[in-house]
């Protein structure tokens, strides 16, 4: 957290939400201004019905006062409602960030200090609109980057409407004619698109893939917004795991735990593990572990995932492992 703040001190990176709230690269900025243009034209589905009057004391207060945090704003009207809910105060206040108008300047754990975008962005910052087709190359590249194996969904992510995804798809044909993305599949099966430099070290037999000579014998436990997970179809294409984090759905439909976490094992995902960190007393326990390949336990698995476990326990300042459920298979 303290480097992000320089960062931002620095003018080098900036938040806004993206694919997800996210820090982003100054350079990047302009490529966020249609997305910033969207909600302050209204067009945006979000961030509706927010007191024009009360964005305006708020920007006035701002300017005269400089930053401010959602609990300095101590006019009754604008303190109804605690910094961290949706009151009209947090509503007006994401609203101008949304649309461009503020910045967050730094934070203070979770919480926001908000500034004026002219105070936060560097002198010589290119503010021009990208064209579309200047903004579906920016998203083409950067999920390529990001990725390198990837979904037509994935591409178009949050980005919605025909002419955004005519755009896409033919900046898509550009980079499979220039040989960019080599394409895996076909219509009957989920198509993904390959960064060719990726596969250099790969062998390619027609639609198929090899894999890696060798692959190291890792265990890892993987947080619910890892990259390989974010997008579930296309996790189901490539490992034949459906994943969903159930924290997000009614306790009654939860089937292997409220915060459950992949297991990845070589090359696979081989299960889930739901655990509670009890931080009063640095217990670590495991609540539930599903395991989805029984032969897993006669091998290095079991070794491999109490290493791994008590990596993650030490992790979550719990380093007293109660792995009760482990030590009974």
């Amino acid at each position: 957290p303290t480097h992000l703040n320089q960062l931002v001190y620095n003018k080098q990176i900036f938040e806004y939400w993206f694919h997800a709230a996210s820090y982003l690269p100054m350079r990047d900025y302009r490529f966020a201004l249609p997305s910033m243009n969207l909600v302050r034209k209204g067009e945006s589905r979000y961030y509706q019905n927010v007191d024009q009057n009360l964005m305006k004391e708020i920007l006035a207060r701002i300017t005269g006062e400089g930053p401010l945090r959602l609990r300095d704003l101590d006019n009754p009207k604008l303190s109804e409602g605690s910094w961290w809910n949706w009151g009209p105060s947090k509503r007006a206040l994401e609203r101008l960030f949304m649309q461009g108008d503020l910045m967050v300047s730094s934070r203070n754990g979770m919480e926001k200090i908000y500034d004026l975008a002219q105070r936060c962005l560097p002198k010589d910052i290119d503010l021009s609109v990208p064209s579309l087709y200047e903004y579906a190359v920016y998203l083409f590249d950067t999920t390529l980057r990001a990725h390198g194996v990837f979904s037509w969904k994935q591409l178009v992510h949050l980005k919605t409407g025909k002419t955004m995804r005519d755009t896409m798809q033919k900046v898509l044909n550009e980079r499979i004619d220039a040989g960019v993305v080599t394409v895996i599949g076909n219509k009957q099966t989920s198509m993904l698109y390959v960064d060719t430099q990726d596969l250099s070290n790969h062998n390619i037999n027609g639609n198929s893939v090899s894999k890696a000579s060798s692959f190291k014998n890792v265990l890892k436990i993987l947080s619910p917004f890892d990259n390989v997970l974010i997008h579930r179809e296309r996790l189901s294409t490539l490992f034949k795991f459906d994943y969903r984090i159930e924290c997000y759905v009614t306790a009654a439909k939860r089937e292997f735990g409220y915060f459950c976490l992949p297991i990845q094992y070589k090359d696979k995902f081989v299960g889930r593990i739901d655990c509670k960190a009890h931080r009063s007393t640095q217990r670590f326990e495991v609540l539930k572990l599903y395991i989805e390949d029984t032969a897993l336990i006669q091998s290095r698995f079991l070794p491999a995932l109490r290493t791994e476990l008590q990596q993650f326990a030490n992790f979550n300042g719990c380093p007293l492992l109660d792995d009760d459920i482990v030590a009974k298979l």
